[in-house]
Order: C-alpha cells, then sequence, then structure tokens
C-alpha cells in the first residue's frame, strides 16, 4: 500500500462511518420501537439498528475500495471516538444539577437517554470493534480469493459474519444473567435479521458508491501483502 498516497474522498467516508456510528449509539439507541417480523411475529428494537448497520456499509466500501489498512485506521477513530463519547456522557450525568425545577426534570431526561449501564456501554464498544474487524476482514479476504468479483456476495458475506460477532457480543455482555436466557438469544437473533436484512436492501447503493469511488480515486485495493493484525493504525 503506498502510505503518502492522498485520496480525494478517503477523509470524507471515514467522518461519515465514525458519524453514523456515534449518532446510532446515543441517538437511536434510546428509542425502542417495535415491528412485525415473519416468524418472530412482533419484536422489540432499538431505533439505533435502522442506521447502526450503516456503519458496516461503510467499512465494505472502505474495505473494498481503499484496504483494510486503511480501513482499520477508521475502525480505530469510530472506536476512541465512542469511547471518549460514553465517557463524556458518564461526566456530564455524574455531575451535579442546578437546584431548580427545570434541571432537576433535565437530569431525568440525560439520564435516561445517556446515563447507559457500564454493561450496555461496555457491550456496545467491545461488539463494535469486534464485529468491524471480522467485517473487514472476511472482505478483504473475499475479495482476493473471488479476484475482485461478486461484489455483493462479499458485502452480504462479510457482513453476515460481522453482525453475527457484534450482535452476540453486545446482547451476551450487556444482558446475559439479567434477561432470561431465551430473550437473550431471541433478541439479538431479531436484531441480527434486520442489520443484515438492511445489508441486502442496501446492496445497490453500495455497488453505486464503490463504483463511483474507483473511478474518481483510481484505486482497486488488494490485500495480498496485509498484516491484518486490528492491534495497529499502521498503513
Amino acid at each position: 500500500m503506498n502510505t503518502h498516497r492522498q485520496y480525494k474522498y478517503y477523509d470524507f467516508v471515514m467522518a461519515a462511518f465514525v458519524a453514523v456510528l456515534i449518532c446510532s449509539n446515543f441517538i437511536g439507541a434510546a428509542k425502542q420501537a417495535v415491528v412485525t417480523l415473519p416468524l418472530f411475529g412482533t419484536v422489540t428494537f432499538s431505533a439505533g439498528v435502522l442506521f447502526f448497520p450503516i456503519s458496516y456499509i461503510f467499512g465494505d466500501i472502505l474495505t473494498e475500495v481503499y484496504g483494510y489498512g486503511r480501513d482499520r485506521r477508521a475502525v480505530w477513530a469510530g472506536f476512541s471516538t465512542l469511547a471518549f463519547a460514553s465517557l463524556m456522557a458518564w461526566v456530564v450525568v455524574s455531575l451535579p444539577a442546578a437546584d431548580s425545577d427545570f434541571m432537576r426534570e433535565y437530569q431525568g431526561h440525560l439520564q435516561g437517554v445517556f446515563g447507559n449501564a457500564w454493561r450496555i456501554a461496555g457491550g456496545s464498544m467491545i461488539a463494535f470493534w469486534c464485529g468491524s474487524f471480522a467485517n473487514s476482514y472476511v472482505m478483504a479476504k473475499m475479495k482476493i480469493r473471488s479476484q475482485g468479483r461478486f461484489l455483493w456476495m462479499r458485502t452480504i458475506g462479510s457482513t453476515l459474519i460481522g453482525e453475527l460477532v457484534d450482535s452476540g457480543l453486545f446482547y451476551l455482555i450487556a444482558f446475559y444473567g439479567i434477561w432470561a436466557t431465551g430473550d437473550v438469544i431471541k433478541v439479538a437473533m431479531a436484531q441480527y435479521v434486520l442489520k443484515t436484512g438492511w445489508e441486502i436492501v442496501m446492496t445497490p447503493v453500495t455497488y453505486r458508491i464503490v463504483a463511483f469511488l474507483k473511478k474518481t480515486e483510481h484505486e482497486d485495493y488488494y490485500d495480498t501483502h496485509t498484516n491484518f493484525t486490528p492491534f495497529s493504525v499502521k498503513l
């Protein structure tokens, strides 16, 4: 990989990736919605599920166009930002509120939206980190094996693995021992179906963005000699 090469849109794609990650965790996570699914019936889910899978789409795009190394940097940027946002949320919620009727009510709203338990916050960060790297690794390896063909198979296949790791770890860390084991499995499976379904629906959009970036950036990276360790930000 040419570590000195400058790309026109890489920074924008990475910024969008981080923005979607933060918004889906801090805006969507507080809203519980319901949907009726075949086989599952009425399912309660976090509204963030509608947007969090977009981060995997950006991960696929980054890996497909720019390579695993540059997607790895985006994952670490997202993880670091999410960790800082969680710390900031904890500090803001923990600070004593001013003694007024408005602030006492406002403090309750802050607590409800940003006062996530440590298991939920920790589970979210760990699941994102592991799932994103699993997604990128599978995507890169499948590209080499397929010689760059069947993009739809790579995007969907990598997301099936990445989201499985993400959903499995998050619900295990956040709710095992609190919810009944059957409920943990049922909700995790429902979230997994919703997330991967988004990837399938968005495949035509992914194709268009990838084609545009490859043409504009003159890049179509193959991770033939890449060091796939996740514990690095080197290109």
